[in-house]
């Protein structure tokens, strides 16, 4: 008898109501789908997210090389590197909310949210340095003083763009271990759309660095961060 359940498999083939197992291809493309529904609304919100930050980009090359390759390494050296902590942070989220949520403990959700925006605010506190000292962090490297000049007022802007990332972050993950993030998508979308016509309506009258520029920057960042966090604040609600 113990030789039987050493011997028992662990996984069992899918079989149908009538008795029949289904082919291997049919599995995989179940299971396939099912990924999707919450991989494909993930995708598209990173992916226009990104897309904000490529269209900012053009739209200041338009002002001026100088401005364009301040911008380009503020961006890529340090926002893109506070993002990084706050978004590997924020995945664990994920599992505490997918394994309340699967233990049909759903009072422990919105807990878990509201225990990562305290852990990930405060570790963006510790990282504003970086952004507050941009100037003389880039002379310090060796970056020509123009570009640093320039690299420390636009960093200045882009602090409200990481603290949004903390909404935006664990908004995600919350939706998306209740298979309910394809909401993210939708305003993901809305955003990069209005962020688009924003930057074309302004590009012929902005010929020099001007605060309007990282206002525009900014809307198209921080809306769907505010709107995510109405949606996890209503899914709250009983």
């Amino acid at each position: 008898m113990a030789g039987e359940e050493i011997n028992q498999k662990l996984l069992t083939k899918t079989v149908e109501a009538e008795g029949e197992e289904v082919p291997l291809k049919s599995e995989i493309w179940t299971e396939t789908k099912k990924m999707w529904v919450v991989a494909a609304p993930a995708t598209f919100t990173r992916f226009s997210t990104f897309g904000i930050n490529v269209v900012s980009q053009a739209f200041i090359g338009h002002i001026g090389s100088t401005e364009l390759a301040a911008y380009s390494l503020v961006f890529t050296v340090l926002l893109r590197f506070a993002n990084g902590v706050l978004l590997g942070m924020a995945s664990d989220l994920e599992t505490l909310c997918g394994q309340s949520f699967g233990a049909k403990q759903y009072h422990m959700l919105g807990v878990c949210l509201q225990r990562s925006w305290i852990v990930l605010i405060m570790c963006a506190i510790l990282m504003l340095p970086i952004f507050v000292f941009t100037t003389p962090l880039l002379e310090l490297l060796g970056q020509e003083a123009y570009i640093a000049e320039v690299g420390g007022t636009i960093s200045l802007w882009l602090i409200p763009v990481m603290f949004s990332s903390i909404a935006s972050y664990t908004c995600q993950m919350f939706l998306q271990a209740q298979s309910k993030n394809v909401l993210i998508a939708y305003l993901a979308a809305a955003s990069m759309t209005i962020h688009l016509f924003l930057n074309l309506a302004v590009d012929h009258k902005v010929q020099v660095w001007d605060p309007k520029s990282n206002d525009i920057h900014d809307s198209g960042l921080l809306d769907p961060q505010y709107r995510s966090a109405l949606l996890c604040y209503l899914w709250w609600l009983p």
